[in-house]
């Protein structure tokens, strides 16, 4: 018998939901929603066709915490793509959420769900950044997806497109750094964060600003 064996999930849970196909959606790079991952940092993708918002929720089977500030959601060229980083080994939900871009609604409507068994945890494991619904509006983050301890922040590099935008600014409490345009919408730049090093991460935020 396993040591940890596979949690009992309500029948239908697993896989698509209602509104999954409808939505234009299409799993791409697992097809089994019973997942084994032997890294406890990974990738899903989904397709989908026309705009689209995405969201998600992380889980802890065995104690139903929420662990969704470990997990990125990106969407570009018709691709959703999903990094997770799982704290610890064991069974997680992975359960996603979705719209037309264009539904007012800010409740989204589950569309699949995922089980996921984590079997190591070979890398450091940090949480991502806060994404707001504006930034989840074809924004896509190529670099830095995490700030720790072991950053070196002396020299923090960016790189983000942002569609539409003619300046990117990054604010670090009331310290801007504008990026540079390098060709449509993708911006870069660098930043020194060393300052703020060991400080309680309550007292300062970095933020992403779309000057139109």
């Amino acid at each position: 018998m396993s040591c940890d064996p596979q949690p009992e999930m309500p029948e239908g849970y697993l896989g698509p939901q209602e509104r999954f196909n409808e939505l234009g959606l299409s799993v791409q790079s697992h097809t089994d929603p019973v997942i084994t991952a032997r890294d406890n940092h990974y990738e899903i993708k989904m397709k989908h066709r026309g705009p689209i918002k995405v969201t998600h929720q992380l889980q802890s089977c065995k104690d139903e915490k929420d662990y969704s500030e470990f997990v990125f959601t990106q969407i570009k060229d018709g691709v959703v793509q999903l990094l997770l980083h799982f704290p610890s080994p064991g069974w997680y939900k992975l359960q996603i959420y979705a719209l037309p871009l264009s539904d007012p609604s800010k409740s989204l409507p589950n569309v699949y769900n995922y089980l996921i068994h984590c079997t190591k945890t070979l890398n450091p494991c940090f949480p991502f950044p806060k994404q707001y619904v504006q930034w989840k509006d074809g924004c896509y983050l190529y670099e830095p997806l995490n700030l720790c301890e072991s950053t070196k922040l002396t020299h923090v590099k960016w790189r983000v497109l942002i569609p539409h935008a003619k300046q990117v600014a990054v604010v670090v409490d009331d310290e801007w750094t504008h990026l540079e345009n390098k060709g449509g919408p993708v911006f870069e730049g660098t930043c020194n964060l060393n300052q703020y090093r060991g400080k309680d991460k309550k007292k300062f935020s970095v933020k992403m600003l779309r000057l139109q």
